[in-house]
């Protein structure tokens, strides 16, 4: 049996105009990115400071065959370096695996079970970074994880909404907020056990946080769309696409690399952004040092202002203009992520002609110009794959958009190693060149591929229009 229709999941009454099953999808996946970003925001610290030294480093379980792995293609790595690449692997293969996360929910399993699994799985990960030994097993459990629950949890996201509702857009951008509120709160607690307390009591507390997601999630079950049912090996009816669905499909995928070049000043907050900071950022306040970690709690805070004034912004720009199409809002979104590592590398020059640290305000300043852009281009586009993608592939689709992030963390990764060996206002400004680029072919798909991913709805009564 194919999944219901959506209309026929949510009979339930609405609240705030949307359906009840999104609060608790919103509520499972922010515990879920809590869980997530309060271990990132310590795994490339964690590395440098305690886990590549070599009093540590040789406990790991697997670790020498694995750096033996990464320098046959990178080349001999310092410990700074080879912290930054195992950061890129992970974070790219966290948002790989959600590609055959959705494959298998659309194929074998249904997404209730497959996002399940996945809570496990990520839970187990968190408690088995605790040790020093099970640190490989720990992140292979990891990525299973995200790849399980991410992309079947998003898609379910669209799967509450008749396709031609316009409320689907402003959903996911809901879905961005809970996800960005968690993220404030994520580094507070996960950061500063780990940095304040000790490494172990920040990745347990992300243990927690996933247990707490998963039994959050259960408990909405009946207000989510039905259990679909898959008979073993049972795909998706790929081979009945029209031809239109088949050109969708295509740009879908021509995308990617482009949408991956707009993420890597964003995802690089995470890595070269941290360590840099932590060097370089007058942290002391009033006689207190501030864990670094606490940067991105407060670009979280603004990210989540910038989702929620996005959505005030459009809802009041549609009672007298024509809205803009996600194509378009994407783009406008990139354009402001290209300025965000601008203005570290203006920093960064100011800092080399007057010496001493630098004021804190550069890094919330970037994290502003950055959000702003984020706060168009994460939702937008998930809601465009979403709907854009046919139903019978829309949880591989939802996974393949998860790919942006896998190939900008993989640049992130190998651009986060040339800071030991640049300038860092050149190292910034390259950034900005690698972003760039990537905002003008993202202009031109939304120039000639509009007519595509969002045909006229005199063409298509079912299309739908941002």
């Amino acid at each position: 049996m194919s999944e219901p229709a959506p209309s026929e999941a949510r009979r339930s009454a609405e609240i705030f105009g949307h359906p009840r099953g999104l609060i608790y999808l919103c509520a499972a996946e922010g515990w879920e990115r809590f869980s997530y970003f309060g271990m990132q925001s310590l795994l490339v610290l964690y590395l440098v400071h305690y886990l590549l030294l070599p009093e540590h480093v040789d406990r790991v379980f697997g670790f020498e065959a694995a750096r033996r792995a990464i320098e046959s293609v990178t080349g001999p790595l310092s410990s700074a370096a080879l912290a930054s690449q195992i950061f890129g692997i992970y974070s790219g293969l966290v948002y790989l695996t959600p590609l055959f996360g959705g494959l298998l929910a659309d194929r074998w399993l249904n997404r209730t079970f497959t996002v399940t699994i996945g809570a496990i799985f990520m839970a187990l990960g968190h408690f088995l970074m605790a040790f020093e030994a099970s640190f490989l097993p720990a992140i292979t459990l990891l990525l299973i994880g995200v790849g399980c629950f991410k992309g079947n949890i998003a898609s379910q996201v669209g799967g509450l909404y008749d396709r031609g509702d316009l409320r689907s857009a402003t959903a996911y951008q809901i879905f961005q907020l809970a996800i960005s509120t968690s993220v404030i709160i994520s580094p507070l607690v996960c950061g500063t056990l780990g940095e304040k307390v000790g490494w172990h009591y920040g990745f347990g507390a992300a243990g927690v946080g996933m247990l707490i997601g998963l039994t959050t999630y259960l408990s909405g079950r009946r207000w989510l769309p039905s259990l679909e049912r898959r008979s073993h090996g049972a795909g998706p009816a790929v081979g009945r696409l029209t031809p239109r669905e088949w050109r969708a499909l295509l740009l879908l995928v021509l995308l990617l690399p482009p949408l991956g070049g707009v993420m890597v000043g964003n995802e690089q907050m995470f890595n070269a952004f941290i360590v840099w900071g932590e060097a370089n950022f007058e942290l002391h306040l009033a006689g207190f040092a501030m864990p670094v970690t606490w940067l991105l709690s407060l670009d979280a805070l603004i990210s989540s202002i910038c989702v929620a004034l996005a959505i005030v912004f459009w809802r009041a720009y549609s009672r007298r203009w024509q809205e803009p199409d996600d194509l378009v809002k994407i783009t406008i979104g990139a354009g402001f992520m290209t300025l965000a590592p601008t203005l570290l590398s203006i920093a960064s020059l100011l800092q080399r002609g007057g010496g001493g640290r630098i004021s804190p305000a550069w890094g919330g300043g970037f994290e502003v110009v950055n959000e702003i852009g984020f706060a168009l281009v994460a939702p937008l586009g998930l809601s465009l794959y979403s709907r854009a993608a046919p139903r019978a592939v829309q949880s591989l689709m939802i996974g393949v958009f998860y790919t942006i992030y896998f190939l900008s963390n993989l640049a992130v990764g190998r651009l986060g190693g040339l800071l030991e060996r640049m300038d860092a206002a050149s190292f910034w400004l390259l950034h900005t060149g690698v972003v760039g680029v990537s905002t003008l072919l993202v202009a031109a798909a939304a120039i000639w591929g509009r007519h595509i991913l969002i045909p006229a709805e005199a063409d298509d009564p079912l299309a739908v229009r941002a």
